[in-house]
């Protein structure tokens, strides 16, 4: 004769079981709609590019006596003499090898070109992530677990201000303020590229990196820690009010623990999302930040292809750029039907 205990052992693994197999679903259905992504990515990269006016080959030939040989020679080297239809195949072809070609106007992989800028600006981006994602949570469970506070009004409003402030503003202003000081003070901090001329050795150097980092990583938290600190308090807020915080405060629990232990974790599950899917802008950089403080990153080399046009470095770098994107979103979904059973069971 079974017990009721172990009738109920395998009843658990079933559900176990039953879980496991929804999220893996979840998660093959996720990755599919993922590589959907990315073929569509792939095919558009080629073609969007191709829009955009000048002439690669009399932008780098540009200021030098090229006859007219010389310039259909060039453009036979770039493989621009081909029928539109033959580059694409052969783009397709090689981006699923990973061979993005050369660049045209650096004369080196384009690979090569984007592995050397990958570090700084995952330096710069990283850096400023993790600021914003502390200030943000930090400061929006403060003005989450005490609505209508001072200090609530205060960082909100803040936030919001810094939010809605283009980047490029933020940026121009920051650059002009400190690049030629206030008043009788010189500027603080430097305003151009990832090192001084002569940069010393050892932490010297360390230390002259990070003061070129200070006023882009500013300009990248100020306009993106709001969203952090947004999410938050609205989370914590609905938190505040549920049953089960009520019933931790009448056990005789302080308010401290009753915040730490019980709210804060349900609150940070939508936060979960909104970090991963800010992780993948990592790889891309800000643009618009590394133009400004000529940062040699991802970003400023993007915007250096569009220029030219370097068709192959654009492909490249952008292809990079996406796909990490949708890569993290896809994760952060998954992690997202993972960590909270409400998700699973719609």
């Amino acid at each position: 004769m079974t017990t009721p205990l172990q009738s109920a052992e395998p009843a658990a693994e079933q559900a176990a079981g039953s879980t496991r197999g929804s999220t893996l679903r979840y998660a093959l259905s996720k990755v599919g709609g993922a590589l959907i992504s990315i073929a569509v990515v792939i095919v558009s990269t080629f073609f969007v590019f191709r829009l955009l006016p000048g002439d690669p080959v009399r932008a780098l030939t540009q200021g030098r006596n090229m006859t007219p040989e010389a310039l259909t020679l060039e453009r036979h080297r770039l493989g621009l003499d081909k029928p539109q239809w033959q580059q694409f195949i052969d783009f397709i072809g090689n981006t699923l090898r990973l061979d993005f070609g050369n660049s045209y106007e650096y004369k080196r992989p384009v690979l090569d070109l984007i592995g050397e800028r990958f570090g700084n600006t995952l330096l710069l981006t990283g850096t400023a992530l993790i600021l914003a994602v502390s200030l943000g949570l930090w400061q929006g469970t403060k003005a989450g677990w005490r609505i209508g506070s001072r200090f609530d009004r205060v960082s909100t409003a803040i936030s919001l201000v810094l939010w809605s402030v283009p980047t490029f503003w933020l940026g121009l202003l920051l650059l002009m303020v400190f690049a030629n000081g206030i008043g009788p003070i010189p500027g603080l901090f430097p305003t151009r590229g990832i090192e001084s001329v002569d940069a010393p050795d050892g932490f010297g150097y360390v230390l002259d990196v990070g003061l070129h980092m200070v006023l882009p990583v500013i300009t990248l938290v100020g306009v993106v820690y709001a969203q952090y600190l947004l999410v938050m308090r609205s989370s914590l807020q609905e938190e505040v009010a549920q049953d089960y915080i009520t019933t931790a405060r009448a056990k005789g629990l302080r308010d401290d623990e009753v915040r730490r232990r019980h709210a804060i974790p349900n609150a940070l599950l939508p936060t979960v999302t909104l970090v991963f899917m800010r992780i993948g802008f990592i790889v891309g950089g800000a643009v618009t930040v590394e133009s400004i403080y000529s940062w040699p990153g991802l970003g400023q080399l993007f915007v250096r292809a569009i220029h030219v046009p370097d068709f192959t470095l654009m492909q490249g770098t952008f292809i990079i750029i996406s796909v990490s994107v949708i890569i993290m979103n896809t994760l952060a979904d998954v992690v997202y039907h993972v960590l909270d059973p409400r998700v699973r069971s719609t």
